[in-house]
């Protein structure tokens, strides 16, 4: 048991029903994503997840990111500041939008549950300061630790065709 604390805030009802045991779910894709980069995260940290659809993600990237369309997930890492002693550290938010990857992991012939954790992985990773987008070998690194924190959780190389 981690002392990290995850909250998870399910503001379309569908997700309830696409995945089984949808919190404890969730929760254990943010660990392993913690995990895989334990010196990132050392001490406990605060994760928060909303779980939304396309409309509001598309929100949010048209507002934070100037891109009018919704995308699959969105990680908001936490500004840095001054820590109450004994309190964890915020970490920032990840935000997912069913719809999106409803239609992913049917184009990707994958399971709705792998997708998910994969998409929670990335954005957790991201909220460590991993980023794909800078760089051929920063995206390649970002790759490997995501499959290696997803084969802890028993799903496969998302990459592989």
């Amino acid at each position: 048991m981690s002392d990290n604390e995850i909250d998870i805030a399910v503001e379309d009802p569908r997700w309830e029903q696409a995945v089984p045991d949808l919190e404890a779910f969730a929760l254990r894709a943010v660990e392993a994503g913690l995990a895989i980069l334990p010196d990132s995260a050392s001490g406990p940290v605060e994760v928060s997840v909303l779980l939304a659809d396309d409309a509001t993600v598309q929100t949010l990237n048209r507002t934070w990111r100037n891109k009018d369309k919704p995308t699959n997930v969105l990680s908001f890492p936490a500004a840095g500041g001054p820590l109450q002693p004994g309190m964890a550290r915020p970490l920032g938010d990840v935000v997912l939008a069913y719809d999106t990857l409803v239609r992913e992991s049917a184009e990707q012939s994958k399971p709705f549950e792998h997708h998910f954790a994969h998409l929670l992985v990335h954005g957790t990773l991201h909220l460590l300061g991993q980023d794909h987008e800078t760089g051929e070998a920063e995206a390649d690194a970002m790759e490997a630790l995501e499959v290696a924190a997803l084969r802890t959780l028993g799903i496969p190389n998302p990459y592989d065709d």
